[in-house]
């Protein structure tokens, strides 16, 4: 199978230094359309679908592979190796993608040069007293049973939630319209692969150096998670932004380019 058709891959810019976007679950590449602009005379960006989201090969989604944020994660290697890339990338992932992108990068950290990490959680799940993710366990598996009874209705509370008081309005409807379109059969997959994963034990283990792009108040990650990855991960750089929401490359893209360029100069 064509990997770049597959994962709906597209190239911007010829020269410069790579950077590798990834999107959030329920997402497609489209979300970073407002930050790709900033560097299209610097860089060569790469964008992609995962398989079952976006434009990519739906036909290709193998919920036994995707079950894990490792299958994932094979993506992301599997696109870089289908462009020739072997080192050099700088990968740029909002949300669930933070942990795929640290997982790519522990599989093959030759081919990372850092990391930039919006919005991350290794771990949404509450784990008292040492890790508060978020969520309790019933609070995620009610999610979970509104999105098989209700696809549409779950899509529509969602949105707004993932989207903040700093996106209301376009960007919660953003994505709403984004969520209401995924397959629910993927999504369901992608959900639980997502929400349930626990990456805390795979922190010592990335090498990259990173930065940890943090939203002040989130409903999804909270302050402390971002704390908690600045402590565990070596070499990282906290930045917190000033946005109320998950989403700061949609509500906020100004602040985003502008930590993204201060980091990589």
């Amino acid at each position: 199978m064509n990997v770049l058709e597959r994962n709906n891959v597209k190239v911007v810019g010829e020269r410069g230094p790579v950077l590798l976007y990834a999107h959030g679950f329920g997402c497609s590449q489209e979300m970073w359309s407002h930050v790709t602009s900033a560097f299209a005379s610097t860089h060569r960006q790469v964008l992609f679908d995962y398989v079952g989201s976006g434009r990519s090969d739906r036909t290709a989604f193998d919920p036994r592979r995707y079950a894990d944020l490792k299958g994932f994660a094979q993506d992301v290697i599997e696109i870089c190796d289908a462009l020739g890339l072997k080192d050099g990338v700088t990968f740029v992932g909002h949300s669930v993608s933070c942990s795929i992108g640290m997982l790519a990068s522990i599989e093959r950290a030759n081919l990372f040069d850092r990391l930039v990490l919006l919005g991350p959680s290794p771990c949404f799940l509450n784990d008292p007293p040492a890790y508060l993710g978020g969520f309790e366990r019933e609070d995620l598996e009610g999610l979970l049973t509104l999105m098989d009874q209700n696809h549409m209705g779950w899509a529509q509370y969602l949105g707004p939630v993932v989207a903040g008081t700093s996106g209301e309005g376009a960007v919660a409807n953003t994505l709403t319209d984004s969520f209401c379109s995924t397959d629910p059969a993927v999504a369901r997959v992608f959900a639980r692969a997502t929400f349930f994963a626990d990456n805390r034990a795979d922190l010592p283990m990335v090498s990259c150096p990173t930065l940890l792009l943090q939203h002040r108040e989130d409903n999804l990650a909270p302050l402390g998670v971002g704390e908690y990855l600045h402590a565990h991960l070596r070499g990282s750089t906290l930045r917190v932004l000033d946005v109320a929401g998950h989403c700061a490359h949609l509500s906020n893209p100004a602040l985003v380019i502008d930590a993204m360029r201060e980091y990589l100069a």
